[in-house]
């Protein structure tokens, strides 16, 4: 799989603001990305070495009201960054 279509956003969430002072980010990723894919895509895209990848299904969730239906399922990656290190385009 090509790197630039793993990562599909960076997520901005309190949980992930707060995880930066320690190197690490939240991603959004593509469904069938496995760690390796996402370490490697994020070391080749950012020019930062990656220590840890942790990665987790989101379940669509049930609508109701005036949109009746599903949202989608998707993938999150937490990616741990060697110490010291910042991804620069992100910080901002």
């Amino acid at each position: 799989m090509e790197f630039d279509k793993i990562i599909v956003a960076q997520l901005v969430t309190e949980k992930s603001i707060t995880g930066r002072a320690n190197s690490r980010y939240a991603f959004r990723v593509n469904l069938g990305a496995t760690k390796i894919d996402v370490k490697r895509a994020v070391e080749q895209y950012f020019k930062v070495k990656v220590l840890d990848v942790n990665t987790c299904h989101v379940r669509g969730k049930a609508r109701m009201g005036k949109k009746i239906g599903w949202t989608a399922t998707w993938k999150k990656a937490y990616v741990t960054l060697a110490r010291g290190q910042k991804i620069q385009e992100l910080e901002a």
